[in-house]
């Protein structure tokens, strides 16, 4: 790389010794430059990038002009290899839009390819329409159910959910929908506030919240004397009514004292909207999948019955599953 010599900055070249290479007339602290020629192997690979820069410049799209680009000998554009894209993927999606179309929604887990089309198509739409209420792992929040859980007001069948995302929940003007209408036992004086506070401690002694107390016991018998009727005796719920399980700790707002009175004396009842009015059928059966295979989907032994009219009432809970 250099020799012992010292010679100023700007002396000619001469050979160094050592290597027998030629300097190119820089030193600096005694270390001298040497003009080593480049490999051939990056000279060769060096000229073959030049060529297929040009090559490149002439086949596909490259200089930018004053309106436009040049074009390129190829017509290749990044548009149109996109649309190509686009429309072999249309056509692979419609055979399966068609398959789905045509496969009753209780038939889809006897075809197994078709369901797993089913539940991605179907994870893509939750994205778009339902994360904003049940959130992006659909775990739900404050007055929005979980669809993870095994928790089902009218069921959790794949025809159930279906009925329920086409119909909705207490959607206006939909004569389908999901309707179940719990009574306000305070704020219309149904019930005083000293009962009210007797059938909270027992509704929270079902699922293990509260245990036995006197004043369970005398909610208890309100319970069972306006209740009943709907949650059932054991407060189990009845999926007839859309009525809650009271028993399994499961809670849509919440399961302390103060949410659980709150909905037996001033009631809250959500909506969902009827997504039969905004989605096609097969977008709505592939949603339905989806919800189904979170964890919480159920067989066909159980089939809800259409939706109920509106002077059925719903029950004395707080809670509910997912709708």
């Amino acid at each position: 790389m250099a020799n012992a010599d010292n010679k100023p900055a700007g002396a000619g070249r001469r050979i160094d010794e050592a290597t027998n290479t030629e300097t190119v007339g820089h030193e600096w602290d005694g270390i001298e430059e040497l003009n080593t020629p480049l490999p051939r192997w990056w000279l060769w690979s060096f000229y073959a990038c030049i060529v297929f820069a040009i090559g490149y410049c002439i086949a596909y799209p490259a200089w930018p002009m004053v309106h436009s680009a040049t074009e390129g000998m190829l017509g290749w554009t990044s548009r149109g290899q996109l649309e190509k894209d686009l429309e072999a993927q249309q056509q692979e999606r419609a055979k399966i839009v068609a398959d789905l179309a045509i496969t009753p929604i209780e038939k889809l887990p006897g075809k197994p390819a078709l369901m797993r089309a089913a539940v991605a198509g179907g994870a893509a739409a939750f994205k778009v329409n339902c994360v904003q209420c049940h959130g992006a792992g659909a775990a739900g929040s404050n007055g929005y159910p979980n669809l993870n859980d095994d928790d089902w007001l009218w069921g959790g069948d794949l025809a159930t959910i279906e009925q329920t995302l086409i119909h909705g929940i207490r959607q206006p003007g939909d004569a389908d929908t999901r309707v179940s209408l719990m009574p306000a036992f305070g704020k219309d004086g149904l019930l005083t506030p000293a009962q009210i506070q007797d059938v909270t401690s027992y509704v929270l002694s079902l699922s293990g919240k509260e245990k036995a107390s006197p004043a369970s016991q005398r909610g208890a018998a309100i319970f069972e004397a306006n209740c009943a009727v709907c949650h059932g005796a054991q407060g189990t719920g009845d999926r007839q009514f859309g009525a809650p399980n009271l028993a399994d700790a499961i809670w849509l707002y919440a399961g302390n004292r103060e949410a659980v009175s709150q909905q037996i004396g001033n009631p809250r009842h959500g909506v969902m909207p009827a997504w039969g009015e905004r989605l096609d059928p097969v977008t709505i059966k592939m949603l339905a999948a989806y919800v189904h295979s979170l964890g919480g989907g159920e067989d066909f032994a159980t089939v809800a019955t259409p939706a109920q009219s509106e002077d059925q009432p719903e029950a004395a809970a707080t809670e509910t599953a997912a709708e």
